[in-house]
């Protein structure tokens, strides 16, 4: 069956085209997942010249740290547009008629092609996977039929998913239009009207389980918990928490509606409840503070110097329209769907992208 098995060297080349009369300016990393993503790192004072231009039909990949992460960030880059990516990053392309591109970057989402890569890496203290090594890494390669044949498979499966993903985005589109209509057409109000603190402590510690919050607007397992357990705060189910500190939070503001058990939280949260619940519904409130328009004003009213805070009076001050109950229930079932098909959504791209070892298997087994 080895006999098999090509040289990957034999079918790519290496690509070098610099970013010289600083024409593209949109800059793209790659993930673990083998995904292409805008980058986040400060190119304010960069030189963007020595960048690399990706295209179209290019493959991009970080070889320099490889076994320390057990994965190899490639990726195959399907956008009409043109990026840069990192002077640090190997880009090649795909040479002669032999091999599908697409086929390849199947093979490149195996778990024994990142294992295997992770093995032959050099001795640094990050593990880097020299180009030369890189090439010589064997694969199965069919003839081009039956390589069309598992690229089509999974296409398919990828345009089902995208196509579901498109009614996500119009969702979303419905969903944000339906609350600038709001803001249009409404009178805004002041939220503390309708919210009240809640100061209740852990004082006994009956209370066992400690919660953090994420950016993200949840819940989640907390990355330290302090000594003092009595003073944490407790949030009941049916009301909101958030961490005051806006520094370094990545431009949001960490809050979250409580709906599972009773937990405890951070001392340096405020809690609080809606206090004219005939009025305002607890879900129709976390819509709002979901909007990124929502956490730039909560970054712009902090206030502090080395840290900054987003304080009691802050949120009381905020102003947003308040509709009917009925009206809040329908733009609030439209967001509960589009959560759902959000999760479902993360499932179906995981699924598919799993679905790739289990095709290449039937590569080899076939070929053997």
């Amino acid at each position: 069956m080895k006999s098999d098995y090509k040289r990957l060297g034999d079918y790519i080349q290496l690509v070098d085209v610099r970013n010289k009369d600083m024409a593209v300016t949109r800059l793209f990393g790659i993930n673990i997942n083998k995904e292409f993503m805008p980058s986040v790192a400060n190119v304010s004072e960069t030189d963007l010249s020595r960048y690399k231009v990706i295209k179209k039909g290019l493959f991009a990949c970080n070889v320099m740290h490889v076994g320390r992460d057990e994965r190899i960030p490639i990726a195959f880059y399907i956008d009409d547009e043109p990026s840069i990516i990192s002077p640090a990053y190997v880009m090649f392309a795909i040479k002669g008629d032999e091999l599908l591109p697409e086929f390849l970057m199947m093979h490149f989402h195996r778990p024994e092609f990142d294992r295997y890569a992770g093995y032959i890496c050099d001795s640094s203290i990050r593990g880097g996977l020299e180009w030369e090594r890189f090439c010589d890494i064997e694969m199965p390669i069919p003839d081009i039929d039956e390589q069309r044949k598992y690229v089509a498979l999974y296409k398919a499966l990828q345009k089902n998913q995208q196509v579901y993903e498109k009614t996500i985005d119009d969702l979303q589109l419905i969903c944000d239009s339906f609350i600038d209509d709001l803001k249009k057409r409404l009178t805004l109000q002041y939220l503390g009207t309708y919210i009240r603190p809640i100061e209740v402590r852990n004082i006994e510690g009956n209370v066992s389980l400690f919660q953090g919050i994420s950016n993200n607007k949840h819940f989640m397992t907390p990355k330290q918990i302090g000594v003092n357990i009595i003073a944490a705060k407790v949030v009941q189910k049916g009301q909101f928490a958030y961490n005051r500190a806006t520094t370094r939070n990545g431009d949001k503001i960490s809050i979250a509606y409580r709906t599972g058990d009773t937990c405890a939280v951070s001392a340096a949260y405020q809690v609080f409840e809606i206090s004219k619940p005939d009025s305002l519904l607890p879900e129709y409130l976390l819509l709002w503070f979901t909007r990124s328009e929502f956490d730039r004003y909560a970054r712009f009213k902090s206030e502090g110097s080395a840290h900054e805070f987003f304080d009691w009076d802050n949120m009381c001050n905020v102003m947003l329209p308040i509709p009917s109950i009925e009206i809040q229930e329908s733009i609030v079932a439209i967001h509960h769907t589009l959560e759902t098909r959000k999760r479902l959504n993360i499932q179906l791209k995981s699924q598919i992208q799993k679905l790739c070892p289990i095709l290449m298997r039937g590569v080899v087994e076939n070929m053997a």
